[in-house]
């Protein structure tokens, strides 16, 4: 029997933040201050890789993959392609 996934939580901003902050600026460990926050402690590392690397867009609220340039232009065509294809049927 296969069980579903759990959905992804989703964390703002300021959670994020907040979480790589006292993670530097505590004595605590990072494994124990992810259990407080009931996150995994590699979340904690890979958020301070992000904020390092990115800075102030770190953290932004798009969420997913960016899309390719042209990506959502096909997407809007396959759908009006569809819905002239049910009135087609009908």
């Amino acid at each position: 029997m296969t069980s579903k996934r759990q959905p992804y939580k989703i964390y703002t901003q300021e959670f994020k933040l907040e979480a790589v902050r006292l993670m530097a600026q505590s004595d605590k460990p990072a494994s124990e201050i992810a259990v407080e926050l009931g996150i995994r402690r590699n979340q904690l590392y890979k958020w301070k890789e992000q904020l390092a690397s990115k800075g102030d867009v770190a953290f932004s609220s798009i969420k997913g993959r960016p899309l390719k340039d042209n990506q959502s232009e096909v997407s809007t065509f396959q759908k009006e392609n569809n819905r002239l294809r049910e009135e087609v049927e009908y």
